[in-house]
């Protein structure tokens, strides 16, 4: 007489345990990127989030100085004649500080009498600003290391990061480090050496006219404190040109760049924000990057 032994003990072989993990491998590989994605997205509405913070900021101080900040302030020592790469170097974020509501940095970090790189201001060049970083840039670390212009194994100073340059136009900036001590280096974009752009200086348009833009660490260290004299590349420090394309292959620390897939950020003299694609066309984006030089294109958004 037979018993019966019922069903068979149940077991995974070993191609069915190759299905499964590929089946998981499939799904990791479809989900993994949609995940990155999304991510990516709201690392990049939180850098533009920032940069327009930063511009309405700018719209305060223009509405207590009648004119923006300067894009940097260069004189000689004893204070009487400009030069484009004097002290005390402060740029136009640092003078933004009070009108972002940073003013407990400014009140007790900064005394903007006295050279960046001066021992007054030995704190606020310790200061790091999330507002000024984006969540996207591969920055190793919150601070870099300045060298001197001429000597690059000669340490200027360390400064704070920041990911937010602005719009000095279409030429090149390193021509201002030749320019005459009592001349000012004249920029075509909204900041400049001792520039008081008014809203009203911009002919082209406030809503055609760019006034910051992103700058990946990728392409060089970028900081809001200013020009520090006798720096590396002091100027594109804090300022950057239209010369070549968002994120172009070869471009230059004084380009504008980002860690975003196909386009970089840009603050507009409006108020608004907006990315621009790598594609974009160059005589617009030049014509975008310039105040008043009377170009005529859409707006872009």
């Amino acid at each position: 007489m037979h018993r019966n032994k019922g069903p068979a003990c149940a077991g995974v072989t070993i191609v069915e345990l190759l299905v499964v993990i590929a089946v998981i491998g499939l799904l990791v590989a479809l989900i993994l990127p949609a995940v990155q994605a999304a991510r990516e997205a709201s690392r990049r509405m939180s850098c533009s989030n920032n940069i327009k913070q930063t511009v309405l900021g700018l719209h305060h101080y223009h509405d207590s100085y009648r004119s923006l900040p300067s894009g940097w302030i260069g004189v000689t020592n004893d204070g009487r004649s400009p030069l484009a790469t004097g002290h005390p170097g402060w740029g136009w974020l640092a003078m933004t500080l009070p009108y972002i509501e940073q003013e407990v940095a400014v009140d007790s970090k900064i005394d903007f009498h006295h050279s960046i790189t001066s021992s007054e201001n030995d704190e606020a060049r310790r200061l790091s600003l999330l507002l000024f970083l984006c969540p996207s840039d591969v920055s190793p670390s919150p601070f870099f290391r300045l060298p001197a212009e001429d000597a690059p194994a000669q340490l200027v100073a360390e400064l704070p990061v920041a990911n937010y340059v602005g719009v000095f136009g279409t030429g090149e900036i390193d021509e201002c480090e030749d320019i005459p001590t009592g001349k000012v280096c004249l920029g075509n974009g909204v900041f400049f050496h001792h520039s008081e752009t008014r809203f009203g200086d911009i002919r082209d348009g406030t809503s055609n006219t760019i006034m910051i833009g992103e700058r990946a660490s990728r392409r060089g260290f970028s900081t809001w404190m200013g020009a520090v004299p006798e720096g590396a590349e002091a100027i594109a420090r804090i300022l950057g040109i239209a010369d070549h394309p968002p994120n172009a292959v070869g471009g230059h620390l004084d380009d504008f760049s980002s860690e975003h897939p196909g386009g970089v950020n840009f603050g507009f003299a409006d108020g608004s924000v907006s990315i621009l694609t790598d594609e974009i066309d160059r005589y617009v984006y030049q014509a975008m990057a310039t105040r008043s030089g009377g170009e005529y294109h859409p707006t872009i958004r």
